[in-house]
């Protein structure tokens, strides 16, 4: 029997599941939907705020291709995924695309990219197992990919985090730590995952034009990356004004619907 505090999370998922259309068996269809590669990888890049300003790199992100032209946004499918337990297969799948974009140079000009990792997969000994043999089959750089690591996993899952961690910088990946700040600013997982970046969570980014507290938190985790070697990324940027804020910082990259919208990954 589920908890009481567990009840608004199980009617969220029932009604994910009632609302996909045709969905009357949801692991089905996800697995359907990975076997036949009905998923569109997106992109959105990173801007290096030194001069020249240039996109260095890209997140790579993805959406479920329903009927012909309809293109389901994370939201709607994630969390179906999540619920039954297929979270490392959808990353297996995105590592395994984004690898063969870059052997083909399909990726829109851009040569590195970041991808988001799930709490699933930081525990599944076979995704960065994957991640090596997809890399070597293919020819492609391990500096190429980059691993990103929601800060709330970090913390929840300590053990898990720095074990895949360090699997994938073993293998010449990159590791970066995304939402970092919005629940603490501890500096210890940047050493003990060996972060080459941290994405400042947008809850303080948003706001460092108006309160002194997110200017504080910044220049912290600006000045700590400083000294330790880790790139900082201001995430969530919207404003003009806010990205001249971070260059004036010392923040190094930004990325955020203010300097460029996800799209389709094309050649």
């Amino acid at each position: 029997m589920a908890k009481a505090d567990d009840t608004g999370t199980l009617r969220f998922l029932e009604e994910m599941d009632r609302k996909l259309v045709g969905w009357a068996k949801p692991a089905a269809r996800l697995r359907q939907a990975l076997e036949r590669d009905e998923l569109q990888l997106f992109s959105q890049p990173i801007l290096a705020l030194r001069e020249p300003r240039q996109f260095e790199m890209a997140e790579a992100l993805v959406r479920l291709r329903e009927e012909e032209t309809l293109l389901l946004p994370p939201g709607d499918f994630l969390p179906v995924f999540e619920h039954h337990g297929m979270m490392a297969d959808l990353d297996r799948w995105v590592v395994t695309h984004i690898v063969r974009l870059l052997a083909g140079g399909a990726t829109g000009g851009f040569r590195r990219f970041s991808i988001n990792v799930s709490a699933q997969s930081l525990g599944d000994a076979s995704v960065p197992a994957h991640v090596g043999a997809e890399l070597q089959s293919l020819g492609v750089p391990p500096d190429a990919l980059g691993f990103e690591i929601d800060e709330l996993d970090v913390l929840q899952q300590p053990q898990e985090a720095a074990r895949f961690a360090a699997a994938v910088k073993r293998l010449g990946c990159r590791v970066l730590i995304d939402g970092f700040g919005q629940r603490s600013v501890s500096f210890a997982p940047l050493r003990t995952l060996r972060a080459d970046y941290v994405k400042v969570d947008g809850s303080i980014v948003r706001n460092i034009g108006r309160s002194e507290i997110a200017r504080a938190k910044l220049a912290a985790v600006v000045r700590v990356g400083g000294v330790i070697g880790v790139g900082v990324i201001g995430e969530c940027v919207e404003e003009t004004d806010i990205l001249a804020m971070l260059q004036t910082m010392g923040v190094g990259f930004a990325q955020g619907f203010g300097i460029a919208r996800p799209g389709p990954i094309r050649p």
